[in-house]
């Protein structure tokens, strides 16, 4: 009797053997966080804010690794392709995640199904620009103006957050102002400060030096409310026929389809706890980046919710990735 009363004891023990034994080591070597654009972008600054925070947690080596070019195709079909383990992650964008499926349209993955959505990462703050030389110091001005003559809109490329604003912009306020892609944001201030571009929807944080120096204008922020990054600047939605204007740039931690359980919860909590480090915010902060941990749960909805939006913007506009 008391034998059996033992064995009785000991079942769940037994019966969560198996299942604990089941559980992938997780991680046994470096990790590579992958980033689809060159050293020095928002994106990348990101990265390497959340990578020695991860390193910390998981007790491996956490390296960013740029794999730049087609609008973050690169990195993210790199990270499809690799094993569901862990060790490769991305940091995927509004470009990369959203847009390119559509504004591609014969990519060799899909994802939304080829990747495992982690947290999201971060939203990055994106202004209405103008040089300091032109008249409107409103949107409402800005809109007046392209009614009469169609303006040039600079960004930092084919469908990026930048050229999404624009033509979201045309689209609701009823005008056709020419896109002008560069490469970069770097170039794109450049023309604006010496009024090469009429207008530019660009990030606060490239921005925000050059209107400091009274070299251009800062008019608005793009999101549908007001950024505590930049308390000042209206919403553009604000502005008389522009109501429904919103457009947010945005990062998420990704890894390849399948992996997992576990490991999701390993890496979820690991990356939203570094987040909300006041140290991370801070740094973040200074750059006109807002950290945004989330579930994995609420990640993958939103970037769902993100594709249907700007699927529709981005067959109107005509735009191709060349």
């Amino acid at each position: 009797m008391t034998n059996r009363r033992h064995l009785i004891a000991a079942l769940p023990a037994l019966l969560a053997a198996p299942a604990l034994r089941a559980q992938p080591a997780f991680p046994t070597r470096t990790i590579r966080l992958l980033v689809g654009f060159a050293p020095g972008g928002t994106t990348d600054v990101a990265a390497r804010l959340l990578a020695p925070r991860l390193q910390a947690a998981l007790g491996q080596s956490v390296v960013v690794e740029n794999r730049p070019g087609a609008g973050g195709n690169i990195a993210t079909e790199a990270a499809v392709r690799s094993p569901a383990d862990g060790h490769t992650l991305l940091l995927g964008t509004i470009g990369g995640l959203a847009v390119n499926p559509t504004l591609y349209g014969n990519l060799p993955f899909d994802p939304q199904n080829d990747l495992t959505a982690i947290t999201r990462v971060a939203m990055i703050v994106n202004v209405l620009a103008v040089p300091s030389d032109r008249p409107w110091r409103s949107v409402a001005e800005v809109v007046a103006a392209s009614r009469v003559n169609s303006l040039t809109f600079g960004t930092s490329g084919v469908g990026g957050a930048g050229h999404l604003a624009g033509e979201q912009f045309n689209a609701i306020a009823g005008v056709r102002n020419t896109h002008v892609p560069y490469r970069g944001g770097g170039p794109l201030i450049a023309d604006l400060i010496t009024g090469k571009m009429d207008i530019a929807f660009t990030p606060f944080s490239g921005a925000r030096p050059h209107a400091e120096s009274g070299r251009v204008r800062m008019l608005a922020v793009t999101t549908a409310a007001r950024s505590p990054l930049a308390p000042e600047l209206p919403p553009m939605a604000e502005t008389p026929g522009l109501a429904g204007f919103d457009m947010a740039d945005w990062s998420t931690l990704m890894a390849p389809r399948g992996l997992p359980a576990p490991i999701v919860a390993i890496l979820n909590r690991a990356a939203t706890t570094a987040l909300a480090e006041p140290e991370v915010v801070q740094a973040l902060a200074q750059r006109g980046i807002q950290a945004t941990p989330s579930s994995p749960e609420d990640c993958a909805a939103f970037i769902r919710s993100e594709a249907a939006k700007w699927a529709p913007v981005v067959r109107a506009s005509g735009a191709t990735p060349d």
